[in-house]
């Protein structure tokens, strides 16, 4: 088996980097890194044990980093400095300044494992693994916000040009404000090649149309669940297609997944994935999806 490779959204989950949550984000300042009420330090670590477990279950292997202390608190949602395709890792630069020196840790440990490094996005360009999705294995889009820019995009398509992937850039809304994360996988998530589950009203509008147009049935989730949720019912992670972790309490959502024949395994997360804008999704990078 190849050690790296994923230029895919649902097929099987083979080789993922995660950090496991420790001193920093106990000791986080929740105003400071925007976390919501229901934040816990303690509870948010003992929650995302419960989550890895449920991933390695799945059969996918780990790549572990742990926390030092070094104050990076939103430093577990590894989806989001760096970038796998078939030919290495792309480290990307986060439009977050908080979270910038993330990057080094994920270019470190792809290093350590003998992975390489295809490319960079540098200043004044910013792209974050949330607001990536494989359409298909050539076709990215990337969703154009407060978090990626058009900078970004620009040089993650010149990137990806000698893979033959095209780079296709979609305008987010502001939604609840520039603090807040709205990434473009807060409005999707790809469950197999043909299935998504969508919020309708935030998705932008062509790439709707092209989702529509590749033959993808869409799954809109329920919008109280999405209200209720900061959006965390929507952040849905596939282990292999159509079988899926997603974040406790959304029973209507779960529901409506299952009706399209998904498996759905559950975790309690409100002090973890609510409070701190970041879904099962978001705490993991894969690093290796098998077809």
């Amino acid at each position: 088996m190849n050690a790296y490779g994923s230029q895919a959204m649902s097929s099987s989950l083979a080789r993922v980097l995660m950090r496991r949550p420790g001193k920093s984000l106990i000791a986080a300042n929740p105003a400071e890194w925007h976390y919501g009420p229901t934040f816990d330090g303690q509870r948010a670590v003992e929650q995302y044990a419960r989550f890895a477990a449920l991933v390695e279950k799945s059969g996918a292997i780990v790549m572990w980093m742990d926390d030092p202390g070094d104050g990076l608190a939103d430093s577990m949602f590894t989806h989001d400095p760096s970038l796998m395709t078939d030919q290495g890792a792309i480290i990307l630069r986060m439009g977050k300044a908080l979270r910038t020196p993330e990057a080094a840790l994920h270019e470190a440990a792809y290093k350590a494992s003998g992975i390489p490094i295809l490319g960079r996005i540098e200043a004044p360009g910013t792209v974050e693994g949330g607001d990536c999705v494989w359409v298909d294995s050539k076709t990215l889009a990337i969703g154009r916000g407060v978090r990626s820019n058009q900078a970004g995009i620009e040089q993650m398509q010149a990137i990806l040009a000698s893979l033959g992937v095209t780079v296709l850039g979609f305008d987010l809304p502001l939604w609840q404000g520039e603090e807040a994360c709205l990434h473009l996988m807060s409005v999707i998530s790809p469950l197999a090649d043909d299935l998504v589950l969508v919020h309708a009203p935030l998705l932008p509008a062509a790439f709707y149309l092209l989702l529509k147009e590749r033959g993808i049935k869409m799954i809109v989730a329920p919008a109280e669940e999405f209200a209720a949720s900061n959006g965390l019912n929507l952040n849905v992670l596939p282990t292999s297609p159509r079988k899926v972790i997603m974040v406790d309490g959304f029973p209507l959502t779960k529901a409506a997944m299952e009706a399209e024949g998904c498996e759905v395994e559950t975790f309690e997360a409100d002090a973890l994935c609510i409070a701190c804008e970041g879904g099962p999704t978001c705490l993991t990078r894969p690093v290796l999806r098998a077809a």
